[in-house]
């Protein structure tokens, strides 16, 4: 079979290999250009558990109802893993504007202050602060990125032009996050909420948090900005799938042959993926900072005129480094999205690899290699 074997490896099943044939998919070189799956927040949740072809008869995974549900559950499971991180990210992200709305008293002194004072002040649950929107965000993302990409894919053929894939890509990007973006508006509302105290008052900075819930963030929001304040810093947030989708192609070639030499080595992989994961997020984190800061104007008294305004503003009274606050956790969560997914993947792989050749009644066994061969490699 010129594309590979016709039955790879379990590891190979579970983790997405450029080289593997998606039949049912109708994978081209063409439909790498509608792989619009709102990087803004997906772009750290490449497939944990990816959807088999047709051709992978009697493999175990095929005994799955359905493996598209099965990767939306753990993307969730994963992301809810990684949200202390994120939440991390997001207070550093948007300290400077929170220090100026009065909401703030002091700057976080690095990553580790900025989590010994939120569990201090607030409790170690509340690092999950806003973790429900921002999950759906990710998982609702990824289904319609499934739904769109199987539209798509079925209709595209070689009497498109590049520029119509492309466009259809773009649409579909648009599309994506303009759904998923009030969730991520709440989620990093929520999130930024921050009590300075426990039932007082610090310094005129009142411990009383600003919503009570995802339901009271949009509430207050439509009640004084209307639904376009559930929409502020969109436009940054697509600027950012932009430069992301860029770059990706750009090093596309260098990963399609990265990912062919570790295609047997899943730490490798991993390693890889959250390489590319991290340039793209470095390249695109200054438009995220707008966004995410315009985002914390909506409701309140002082708002950015515009994109442009903020990007200006930021720049004139905090300099360029304000840009990449919290840059350092933002690539601590892709590490640990990373780490739990390829744990993750490796348990389902130990539990279908245990069904297909356990013995004693069908009962599994639990050996558990974590670098994984080729099938009939002893």
């Amino acid at each position: 079979m010129e594309h590979g074997p016709m039955h790879p490896s379990v590891s190979q099943k579970i983790h997405w290999q450029p080289d593997l044939p998606v039949r049912h998919f109708n994978y081209t070189p063409r439909m790498q250009n509608i792989h619009g799956d709102g990087a803004f927040v997906n772009r750290k949740s490449s497939s944990i558990v990816t959807p088999l072809p047709p051709a992978f008869a009697g493999a175990p995974l095929e005994n799955l109802k359905d493996p598209v549900l099965i990767d939306l559950a753990a993307t969730g499971i994963v992301r809810t893993a990684v949200a202390p991180f994120e939440r991390v990210k997001l207070l550093m992200q948007n300290q400077n504007g929170m220090i100026r709305s009065g909401r703030l008293p002091q700057p976080y002194n690095g990553i580790f202050d900025c989590f010994a004072r939120t569990i201090r002040k607030e409790g170690i649950l509340s690092l999950w602060r806003g973790n429900i929107a921002i999950a759906t965000a990710y998982v609702s993302s990824k289904a319609i990125h499934y739904k769109s990409y199987e539209y798509f894919a079925s209709r595209i053929d070689s009497s498109w032009s590049i520029f119509e894939v492309v466009a259809a890509g773009g649409f579909s990007t648009a599309a994506n996050l303009f759904l998923v973006y009030p969730l991520v508006y709440a989620g990093t509302r929520m999130a930024n909420d921050v009590k300075t105290a426990n039932d007082v008052k610090t310094a005129g900075y009142s411990s009383k948090r600003q919503f009570n819930g995802i339901l009271d963030v949009y509430r207050k929001t439509l009640k004084v900005d209307g639904i376009s304040g559930l929409f502020r810093g969109y436009t940054m947030a697509l600027a950012q799938v932009g430069v992301i989708t860029a770059l990706s192609a750009l090093l596309r070639p260098w990963y399609q042959y990265l990912s062919i030499q570790s295609q047997n080595n899943d730490l490798g992989k991993a390693i890889l993926d959250c390489v590319f994961d991290c340039s793209g997020s470095l390249a695109s984190y200054p438009l995220g900072t707008v966004s995410r800061r315009m985002m914390m104007t909506s409701g309140e008294a002082v708002k950015y005129k515009s994109s442009r305004n903020a990007f200006a503003q930021i720049f004139k009274t905090e300099g360029v480094e304000s840009f990449y606050k919290g840059a350092g956790a933002d690539i601590l969560v892709s590490v640990a999205f990373k780490g739990y997914a390829l744990l993750l993947s490796h348990l389902y792989a130990a539990y279908f690899a245990a069904m297909a050749n356990g013995g004693d009644g069908g009962r599994p066994g639990f050996a558990l290699s974590i670098k994984w061969k080729k099938d009939g490699v002893k």
